[in-house]
């Protein structure tokens, strides 16, 4: 009787042990599951970064959006602050489609730049791939102030001051008959200088630049005469400007408004 009573067990035992389908084992269900419920991604890039406006200052920033976001959402502009070790919000725009155009203010920099974009469902908050931008913007030669200055004949080389001249661009340069005037400003940083030049002397003056105390560029000027003296600064570290006599019966006397194009 025992061993008929463990036969019908074993076969009942056998009949529920039927195996199990590979899609419906746990490995299947839970990679299905997580098939279904992948995150979405958006993506955000600065396509472009460039000066508009070298004079105010004005940087435009165009970045892409995908997929785009909905029409009007708000796209700050970050700048990697280093003194503060921190981002922080300049500028922002709004989003038109897969695109966003940002424009901000700045002084002279090399900085780090990305955009961001808030949670929408079923999108994450993301960030673009920082950008490092060299930003040149005009300022006056002497806004940081004459290095040196020298010359021979009783030279004057005068800075208009800052309640005259809030640029801090103009000079004047004087010195005796046959003699010579210069000064000398740090242009790390920079890449283009720009000069008007007015010659107030009774003759003939050489205006020239100079890279420390080797000559770069020069001209000479009629007397009571305009021009410009522009030039290729980049690699000079102190730019030099110099007005000597030629022919005059008194000494050479110009007036310049100096500017430098620089990241600083």
């Amino acid at each position: 009787m025992r061993r008929v009573l463990v036969g019908l067990l074993t076969l009942l035992l056998a009949g529920c042990a039927a195996p199990i389908a590979p899609a419906d084992s746990a490995l299947s269900l839970g990679s299905t599951a997580s098939a279904a419920v992948a995150a979405q991604v958006r993506t955000a890039k600065i396509a472009s970064i460039r000066t508009t406006d070298a004079t105010k200052g004005v940087i435009t920033v165009v970045g892409t959006l995908t997929p785009a976001p909905v029409a009007g959402t708000r796209i700050p502009l970050h700048q990697w602050i280093p003194s503060l070790k921190r981002w922080q919000e300049v500028a922002h725009g709004y989003a038109s489609g897969s695109s966003v155009t940002i424009t901000t203010v700045q002084p002279g920099s090399i900085r780090t730049y990305r955009i961001a974009v808030g949670a929408q469902a079923p999108y994450a908050a993301v960030v673009s791939p920082m950008i490092s931008f060299k930003h040149y913007v005009w300022r006056g030669m002497f806004k940081k102030g004459l290095v040196a200055a020298g010359g021979a004949g009783q030279p004057q080389f005068t800075v208009v001051p800052p309640n005259e001249g809030p640029r801090r661009a103009e000079a004047d340069l004087l010195a005796n008959q046959g003699g010579y005037v210069w000064g000398e400003v740090d242009s790390t940083g920079c890449r283009y200088v720009r000069n008007w030049l007015g010659n107030l002397t009774d003759g003939l003056v050489r205006v020239s630049l100079h890279n420390g105390t080797t000559a770069i560029t020069s001209i000479r000027m009629q007397q009571e005469t305009e021009t410009w003296l522009n030039y290729d600064i980049s690699g000079v570290a102190r730019l030099r400007l110099q007005v000597a006599d030629i022919r005059s019966g008194y000494g050479p006397y110009v007036s310049i408004d100096s500017l430098l194009l620089c990241t600083n």
